[in-house]
C-alpha cells in the first residue's frame, strides 16, 4: 500500500497543491515554518481522520478561508482507493472513500495504517499517562475495530459512572443497582481492553529493544513496562473496594483509565536519565516497533512519516536510521529535514527509489527523482 497522489486545498498554509510521489521514499525540505510538517499532518488526516498533533480541525483551515479539503489516492496490489476529507466551520467533518460517505468516522480508521515520529513525541516522556495510553489505542486501533470500539464504550460508561457519583454527593442518595449498571460496562470493556494492551506491549518489547539497539550500536538497554489496576486482580473486586473512596472524591479511581506505560533506560526512568539524544532514540525505537507491530497485524506495511527526526541525533545515529527505514522491511516513507544536503548525500547511496521536494512560499516543488538502479 502507498499514498500515490495528494491534493490539499486550504489546508494549513497551503491554498492550493497536487503531489504525486513516489512508492519509496519522499522527502521534504526548506526552512523551518515552511509547511514541511503539514504535508505529512494530511497524510495523518486520510489515515485516520484526524490531525496527529490535536482533535481541533478548524485550527487545519487556511488563515482566511472558511473549509479545508485533502484528496488522495491509495495503491493497494494495484487497485485506487480515493479518499476525500473535508471540513467546514460549524458544520461536521466529512470523509468520503471512492465517493461513499462514512456514516462513522472510526470505521475508516486501520484501512491505510500510518505511523509518524514527530518531536512531539516527546509527550511520552514528559507527560503524564493519558499520552502514553493514547499511544498504545493508537496502535491497536489501527487492526482492530472492537478494540477501538471499546475504548469509546468504557469511555462512556465511565463518564455515567462518574456522573452517578458527583449526583450522589450532591442528593445525599445511594444507588447501588444504578451504579452496578455502569460497572459492569467498565468491567466488560475495561477487561478487554487490557488484554489487547498486555499483549501488545509484550510483543513490542523484544522488538523495541533490538531497534534501540541498531540504532545506538548497543550503548544502552532499554525496558518497556505496563502498568494497571487490572494486573492486581479481579476489576469488579477492585470498583467494590474503592467505591467509599470514589463516592467521596465523586470519581472513579481504578480501571484501565489509569493505565501507564512505564519507559526505563538503563534500569532508571529516561525520563530523569536520559540525554536528549537518548530520549529521542528510545521514542524513534519505539515507534519502529510500532510500525512493526501494525505491519504484521494488518499484513501489509504502513506509511511511515519522519517529521524532522533527526534534529540532536550525532551522524552515527542518522546515518543508522535512514539504513534502516530504506530497506525492503519498511513501505512507503516520507521524511522532512531542514538540511537537503545531508538527506540526499545518505540517499543516493541507497539504491532505493525517492523524490525530493522543496518548500518555500507556501508552494512544493518536486526538484529531484530518483529511480531504481540509478547509480546517481
Amino acid at each position: 500500500m502507498y499514498l500515490k497522489k495528494l491534493t490539499l486545498t486550504n489546508f494549513k498554509n497551503y491554498e492550493l497543491n497536487e503531489l504525486e510521489f513516489s512508492p519509496k521514499v519522499n522527502c521534504f525540505t526548506g526552512n523551518n515554518g515552511v509547511g514541511k510538517t503539514n504535508i505529512l499532518d494530511a497524510i495523518h488526516y486520510l489515515s485516520l481522520t484526524k490531525s496527529f498533533f490535536n482533535n481541533i480541525d478548524s485550527i487545519s483551515v487556511r488563515h482566511g478561508e472558511d473549509y479545508f479539503i485533502i484528496q488522495g489516492t491509495f495503491d493497494r496490489n494495484g487497485e485506487e482507493d480515493q479518499i476525500y476529507c473535508a471540513f467546514q466551520r460549524q458544520k461536521q467533518k466529512l470523509l468520503k472513500r471512492n465517493g461513499k460517505e462514512y456514516q462513522k468516522l472510526s470505521d475508516h480508521v486501520g484501512r491505510y495504517p500510518v505511523v509518524m515520529i514527530s518531536p512531539a513525541d516527546s509527550a511520552l516522556i514528559t507527560e503524564g499517562s493519558e499520552d502514553r495510553r493514547r499511544f498504545m489505542n493508537k496502535i491497536i486501533s489501527q487492526y482492530s475495530a472492537e478494540y477501538l470500539d471499546s475504548v469509546l464504550r468504557y469511555g462512556k460508561a465511565l463518564q455515567q459512572r462518574n456522573k452517578l457519583l458527583k449526583d450522589f454527593r450532591s442528593s445525599g442518595k445511594f444507588d447501588n443497582d444504578a451504579l452496578s449498571i455502569w460497572d459492569a460496562q467498565l468491567v466488560k470493556y475495561g477487561s478487554y481492553v487490557y488484554n489487547e494492551r498486555n499483549i501488545l506491549v509484550n510483543e513490542l518489547i523484544p522488538v523495541f529493544q533490538e531497534y534501540y539497539s541498531l540504532i545506538s550500536s548497543g550503548k544502552e538497554s532499554v525496558k518497556l513496562k505496563y502498568r494497571s489496576h487490572l494486573a492486581e486482580g479481579d476489576f469488579q473486586e477492585a470498583l467494590n473496594g474503592s467505591l467509599a473512596k470514589d463516592r467521596f472524591l465523586e470519581y472513579t479511581t481504578v480501571g484501565i483509565h489509569k493505565d501507564d506505560l512505564l519507559l526505563e533506560l538503563n534500569d532508571f526512568p529516561v525520563k530523569s536519565l536520559g540525554s536528549q539524544g537518548q530520549q529521542k532514540t528510545y521514542l524513534v525505537a519505539l515507534k519502529l516497533a510500532k510500525f512493526d507491530y501494525i505491519k504484521r497485524k494488518a499484513g501489509f506495511s504502513p506509511v511511515l512519516l519522519l517529521d524532522d527526526i533527526f534534529d540532536k541525533f550525532d551522524a552515527e545515529r542518522v546515518e543508522q536510521i535512514i539504513r534502516l527505514v530504506g530497506n525492503q522491511r519498511f513501505g512507503q516513507i516520507f521524511i522532512t529535514d531542514t538540511h537537503q544536503n545531508r538527506l540526499q548525500e545518505i540517499l543516493i547511496s541507497h539504491n532505493t527509489r525517492y523524490k525530493l521536494f522543496s518548500i518555500a512560499n507556501n508552494a512544493v516543488e518536486e526538484t529531484y527523482t530518483k529511480k531504481q538502479n540509478e547509480t546517481k
